[in-house]
């Protein structure tokens, strides 16, 4: 069987874009139809056999949900510092074709959507593979959140923000905040307060199965934005509401050697260089 593998890359690193035409190369040596993804040529995506991404985890972030809405198993190559999701060095690329060649071993998950329902009756709707923040501005005055498990209020707290993040991004930024590390097969939302001004406020994991709704106050004009998967702050005003549930598509993550636990023990587990 013809096998056509997309690659795409972190088009502001001109070393990414090298390593991608390597690994094109490579697998047109070895029988494999590698495409070069222009992100105009939508129909490339269609019927093909996996995809590979160059760059860091903010490149798989990027391409993974739409590899999740096309049904196409993603494998990253690390050209970032971290790569905590990625599964091969740019000195391993001499391996894909092996990997492709071979049973895919993949991790299946979880992928959130996310709806910011506005005062006057709009909608904006996203999907976060990672995490979804919302925080106060730097120079803000401190606002009050309130948060929701399907029609049951949880939770009244002042804080800078709070971060809603799948099993995924629970090792990035909820990470840092205090959150718990979560097995990415598993299916939940994690919901970390950042520095909350009380005693008891702490990370609380939800089942996947309800929806989770933030709502926030403004105390003397605070100013409060979101951000999906890193991205850029949505303003989020008071009368707004975001709502949080499981995406019905997942991202297939292509791993190799010791997976998921490996990457925490070798990338989490010993600083960076």
């Amino acid at each position: 069987m013809d096998k056509r593998v997309i690659i795409s890359y972190n088009t502001m690193d001109e070393a990414a874009a090298v390593l991608a035409k390597d690994i094109a190369a490579l697998l047109e040596s070895s029988g494999i139809q590698p495409v070069l993804y222009d992100s105009e040529n939508i129909c490339e995506l269609q019927n093909a056999f996996c995809m590979i991404t160059v760059g860091g985890d903010g490149t798989i972030l990027h391409w993974g949900k739409l590899a999740a809405k096309h049904g196409i198993p993603l494998l990253g190559v690390n050209r970032g510092r971290l790569g905590f999701m990625a599964t091969l060095e740019p000195s391993d690329i001499g391996l894909i074709p092996q990997m492709l060649n071979s049973r895919l071993n993949v991790s299946r998950r979880m992928i959130m959507t996310v709806e910011i329902h506005r005062a006057d009756g709009g909608c904006e709707t996203r999907q976060a593979l990672n995490d979804v923040v919302v925080e106060r501005d730097r120079c803000s005055k401190l606002p009050e959140f309130r948060i929701f498990c399907g029609d049951s209020e949880v939770s009244k707290l002042q804080a800078d923000g709070v971060i809603f993040s799948t099993p995924t991004g629970s090792t990035a930024y909820a990470l840092s905040a205090g959150g718990a590390i979560i097995a990415p097969d598993m299916e939940c939302i994690e919901c970390t307060p950042l520095c909350p001004h009380t005693l008891f406020s702490r990370p609380m994991i939800f089942t996947a199965d309800k929806s989770i709704t933030l709502r926030s106050i403004a105390y003397q004009d605070s100013v409060v934005t979101i951000s999906v998967d890193g991205e850029r702050g949505i303003p989020f005003a008071d009368g707004d509401s975001l709502v949080l549930y499981r995406y019905d598509k997942k991202l297939e993550l292509i791993e190799g050697g010791e997976g998921f636990f490996g990457a925490v023990r070798n990338k989490l587990m010993t600083p960076l260089k």
